[in-house]
């Protein structure tokens, strides 16, 4: 008998074996899924999605390089050179030390007086929109006069420099030709210069580093207060380097013994970009709000000389551009096709809105736009001058009835009439790009002897 039952139980069982597999393996294979839906998700995303996985995985993050800006070098090893002097300053609210405390308040606690301030566009403050006129007034913390640099005068006058010894310019820029700050250091310079007052520059770093030189070099005839020098549009200098430059270089009238000083920064190399410091972000104006910005800025800036939003009036300017007339998909997937380097772009629709302070007068205010929002994956490797250039060209194939140039503001911005002609004939895009090499090795060679790092 029990033969008998052992063998029908074999039967049983041999015959339902894949049933008893699979009934013991699929909790197995289960968990063994569920622990692995990064790899399978991976598969399952966009070109775009994996980007930003790329982009924000960190690959920029490292160690920070403990920098020292040139307000913390003087205080360290200088302040004592000016004891006796009257003190006059060309700031506005990014001339701060890491800690955030103000040029102004560190010497008024070290004692200085301090006789005059000059203020850039956006004002001492940094709270007005760009291109919004700043009036003169009087500092309420120390009683200085506050001179207008961005109004009714974009030069110091005689009277303004009167009594004073040393002018101490502290401003953070961005590097690129148009940002007016650099004007306003020549200009400022200049009056020194004229009345017999030394000039300290404390430098601070290039935010989108100081290696990386792209683009045009500015023509004598398209010279204004937005491009003022004949240097390209990203030019890879600090402030205090450019300064020495502008003065080499005689881009400007000085006498030939004057020379600006400049307090250097400790521990800066070129290749660092500003998050790469330990120096905290300070935005140095109003549409500069992070680095992001700053890295596209140089290219997008150009979009000020076309009918199409810059982003002015968003939470993103020059990251997002746009019209009504724009198709986010259809420019998208376009510019994808380029393949430029170190940028993907996705479509976004936005509405510009007024922002006191920011964005007075926005294109397209209250428009429903659509456009492309621009994605850097790889910053090293992107060039914003160019990727600038290619959207211009792009946008104007796409929509030739709608798109029109702000004839003047891009001619200054690109510093010739070569961007806007080349594109209405149909010259290859890429041409364009290439006739900038030549003018760059030029600028490369002769800015050598200007490199304090």
């Amino acid at each position: 008998m029990i033969p008998v039952l052992f063998v029908r139980l074999l039967v049983l069982v041999t015959s339902n074996l894949k049933l008893i597999v699979v009934a013991l393996l699929t909790p197995i294979l289960l968990f063994s899924i569920a622990k692995l839906p990064a790899q399978d998700t991976l598969r399952r995303q966009s070109i775009h999605q994996l980007q930003h996985a790329e982009h924000d995985s960190g690959e920029y993050l490292q160690e920070p390089v403990e920098v020292r800006p040139g307000i913390e070098v003087l205080f360290d090893t200088h302040l004592d050179e000016l004891d006796g002097k009257s003190v006059g300053l060309v700031v506005n609210h990014t001339a701060v030390d890491k800690n955030g405390a103000h040029l102004v308040d560190r010497l008024l606690q070290n004692d200085f007086s301090i006789k005059a301030i000059f203020a850039p566009e956006h004002g001492y403050r940094g709270e007005a929109a760009a291109g919004q006129h700043i009036k003169s007034g009087i500092d309420p913390v120390s009683g200085a006069p506050v001179y207008s640099l961005y109004g009714e005068a974009r030069k110091p006058d005689d009277a303004m420099m009167k009594d004073l010894d040393v002018l101490i310019y502290d401003i953070q820029d961005v590097g690129v030709r148009f940002y007016t700050y650099i004007s306003t250091l020549g200009y400022t310079m200049q009056a020194a210069a004229r009345n017999n007052v030394e000039f300290w520059i404390l430098d601070r770093p290039n935010p989108v580093n100081g290696t990386f030189v792209e683009g045009p070099i500015l023509k004598k005839e398209y010279t204004s207060f937005v491009g003022l020098y004949p240097i390209p549009v990203r030019y890879g200098l600090t402030i205090g380097e450019l300064g020495k430059m502008i003065v080499g270089e005689g881009w400007l009238e000085y006498p030939e013994a004057f020379r600006p000083r400049v307090i250097r920064m400790k521990h800066w190399r070129r290749d660092l970009w500003y998050d790469q410091t330990t120096i905290p972000w300070v935005a140095p104006s109003p549409n500069m709000p992070t680095l992001k910005t700053a890295t596209v800025y140089p290219g997008m800036c150009f979009i000020e000389g076309v009918n199409v939003s810059e982003g002015r009036g968003t939470p993103h300017p020059f990251e997002w551009i746009g019209a009504p007339w724009i198709e986010g998909k259809i420019i998208s997937r376009r510019l994808n096709r380029l393949r430029l380097p170190g940028v993907v772009f996705e479509p976004v629709e936005f509405t510009p809105v007024m922002i006191p302070g920011k964005a007075l007068r926005p294109k397209y205010q209250e428009e429903a736009c659509h456009g492309v929002r621009l994605v850097v994956t790889d910053r090293s490797a992107f060039q914003a001058i160019q990727t600038g250039v290619y959207m211009l060209w792009t946008i104007r194939k796409l929509y030739p009835d709608s798109f029109r140039w702000r004839e003047a503001a891009i001619d200054r911005l690109y510093g010739s009439d070569t961007l806007r002609k080349s594109i209405d004939s149909g010259a290859p895009v890429q041409e364009i790009v290439d006739s900038w090499q030549p003018g760059l090795e030029s600028f490369v060679s002769l800015r050598k002897k200007y490199l304090i790092y």
